[in-house]
């Protein structure tokens, strides 16, 4: 399977408009021979809102209007799209990806870790487990953004079983060297394709970098991109060689398994609650 990630700019406010440029980007990835296409976070809405009250306009359920027009580009183009919006839900606001294939809706993610920036000031913590999705034979988990400085999540959605974990992602400056390393190390220390897809432009005084990238389940880097221009980032993905977590590199010598190798008894202090506030 091949993917591509969507390295653009986002107009905040407009997602008619937004919209627009995604159906154009898909129809011209589906020509190249592209299967699944990722946008990055927040593409339909936009993320530097100022307040809750300004950014629930722009957020919508699922299903709603914004993933049926997806849903009806997908059927058409027999593809996948992933791509970042809003969510409503009960009065509450998340962050979420969508997962959409040739045959509909497959899932979503509501982003878990929140840093204290743009419209994440604003939204609520993601409320459900981390979670795998089969798509076209492919093992797909969603990240966005911050959750990928947390390796907890993404070794979640290795055990899991997930072939490639997908982050669409608002880099700003300071996220540099998380683009540089931090995703090649998940995928390494995974076994696991990793898709990093950021944005660039500009948006009420933040400047987003891109450097997107695809790295392989060794920790390679496949392509990417290393400035903030517009662009895509495209790799093909061997669901086998993210499946084989027994490497041996020298027969009855030197054999690594990352999984297998684990020792989850020592890793209590991970998981235990702590009680250290939030950013204000």
């Amino acid at each position: 399977m091949q993917i591509a990630g969507i390295q653009t700019d986002v107009q905040i406010g407009d997602v008619q408009g937004n919209l627009g440029r995604l159906e154009t980007a898909v129809r011209a990835e589906v020509a190249a021979g592209t299967a699944l296409t990722v946008f990055p976070e927040c593409f339909t809405t936009g993320y530097c809102f100022d307040s809750l009250e300004e950014a629930m306009p722009f957020a919508e359920t699922i299903p709603g209007p914004t993933v049926q027009r997806v849903e009806a580009l997908c059927r058409e183009l027999r593809t996948s799209v992933v791509f970042g919006m809003l969510e409503k839900d009960a009065g509450r606001l998340f962050n979420t990806a969508v997962l959409v294939g040739p045959g509909g809706l497959i899932g979503s993610y509501r982003k878990i870790h929140l840093p204290y920036l743009g419209v994440d000031r604003f939204t609520t913590s993601g409320d459900r487990p981390f979670e795998v999705f089969e798509c076209e034979g492919l093992r797909i988990g969603m990240l966005i953004c911050y959750d990928g400085g947390f390796p907890e999540a993404s070794r979640v959605l290795a055990l899991k079983g997930a072939d490639i974990i997908l982050l669409p992602t608002n880099w700003p400056p300071g996220g540099d060297y998380m683009a540089q390393f931090s995703i090649n190390s998940r995928a390494m220390e995974n076994g696991v394709y990793f898709a990093a897809v950021n944005r660039v432009g500009t948006e009420r005084g933040f400047r987003f970098i891109g450097k997107s990238r695809i790295c392989s389940p060794i920790g390679a880097t496949l392509v990417s991109i290393d400035d903030d221009t517009t662009g895509t980032v495209r790799a093909d993905i061997d669901v086998q060689l993210a499946r084989t977590k027994r490497i041996v590199r020298v027969p009855g010598k030197h054999i690594i398994d990352r999984m297998a190798d684990r020792h989850p008894e020592w890793y209590g202090p991970i998981v235990e609650p702590h009680s250290l506030p939030r950013p204000m």
